[in-house]
């Protein structure tokens, strides 16, 4: 190991050794540290921008008996200071929640930069959640810079991600006159906002009955669900143009975004598998509708007008599990807790 817990740089014929790291591990080596992941995503984000990445189409594997559910494998390659390679495989089983469990499982692997060994395979469900949390946060703070910044957030959806995002916003900066809670599932929305008061948040906490009303009601929203098609579409609940994460990506209705000033990830993965901004492509037969990226508008290039909706969509980049995943497994290894597995690479000899 190098000092920094990089493996060290691999001969031709030396492989470096195999760790497993659990979700205990990943949820030490994270709390506390909500700052520092948006600095890494926002970092990474730049990285991809500047095209020192590698992060092909995610691949989907779905099942004719179980349409609701698929696994999906990111695979992706990082430079600047991360310089890693590896992939997410990660499931999204939405019966889970009504059993009680969390609808999305997975691990990270990650490759060494030189020999293409893999070196670790960490608990991917919690580095999923935030990264996704810290690229909302991200967001959410950019894309408010040139508006006045919400007073009044709204969470539609309000299972493990939004826990995350909210975790995130707090932990960043944010604080609200007034939280919203909207879910399909009474005992979701009861679940948030026990959550919310036992946390200390300030702010006056309220379960919206409807869809319109939290809408209506908050200039940041938060749509975290499980829906696999659009549900919402009257455009005159969001009159008041507020700032829209739109995370979960099939919530919207095309007309929503082509009255709302767009921002996605990455606009090849965004526009694909029928999410919103795909669905908007398909209908106007163009992606003239999306403003840019959430790099353009951290680098200058594509300015957010105030006097409109602002919908951002990602699609979730491979290139951030990644540099989380990464950043994990360094802070493991600084701790001493790293859990070699003695002898994983067996055959390694090309003649016995």
């Amino acid at each position: 190991m190098t000092a920094t817990g990089s493996p060290a740089p691999q001969s031709a014929t030396t492989v470096p050794p195999f760790a497993v790291i659990s979700g205990a591990q990943v949820q030490r080596a994270l709390d506390g540290r909500q700052k520092q992941i948006v600095d890494l995503v926002e970092a990474t984000y730049r990285v991809h921008g500047a095209g020192d990445s590698v992060n092909p189409p995610s691949y989907f594997l779905r099942f004719p008996d179980r349409p609701s559910s698929r696994i999906i494998a990111l695979p992706a390659s990082i430079g600047g200071e991360t310089r890693v390679d590896g992939v997410k495989w990660i499931s999204s089983f939405p019966d889970n929640v009504a059993s009680g469990i969390p609808r999305a499982s997975g691990v990270l692997i990650l490759n060494d930069h030189e020999t293409g060994y893999p070196f670790a395979c960490l608990e991917s469900s919690i580095i999923s959640a935030t990264r996704t949390a810290a690229s909302a946060a991200a967001a959410a703070d950019w894309l408010s810079r040139d508006r006045p910044r919400p007073t009044r957030v709204g969470f539609f959806g309000v299972g493990l991600i939004a826990r995350y995002i909210h975790a995130f916003l707090a932990d960043t900066g944010w604080s609200f006159d007034d939280i919203g809670v909207h879910d399909l599932s009474a005992d979701s929305a009861a679940g948030f906002r026990c959550y919310l008061e036992q946390s200390g948040t300030p702010g006056r906490v309220t379960v919206h009955d409807s869809a319109e009303q939290l809408i209506r009601n908050s200039d940041l929203l938060v749509f975290a669900t499980v829906a696999g098609q659009p549900h919402v579409g009257d455009r005159s609940w969001f009159a008041h143009n507020p700032l829209v994460l739109h995370v979960s990506l099939r919530d919207l209705a095309p007309e929503i975004l082509l009255a709302s000033t767009n921002i996605v990830d990455d606009i090849e993965h965004c526009l694909k598998a029928n999410t919103s901004p795909h669905l908007a492509e398909q209908l106007t037969g163009n992606r003239d509708f999306v403003h840019g990226t959430l790099d353009d508008v951290m680098a200058g290039r594509v300015t957010v007008p105030a006097d409109r909706p602002v919908v951002f969509s990602p699609f979730g980049l491979g290139v951030l599990d990644l540099a989380v995943g990464k950043y994990v497994y360094d802070e493991v290894v600084r701790s001493g807790e790293l859990h070699v597995v003695d002898g994983f690479f067996h055959e390694l000899s090309r003649y016995g």
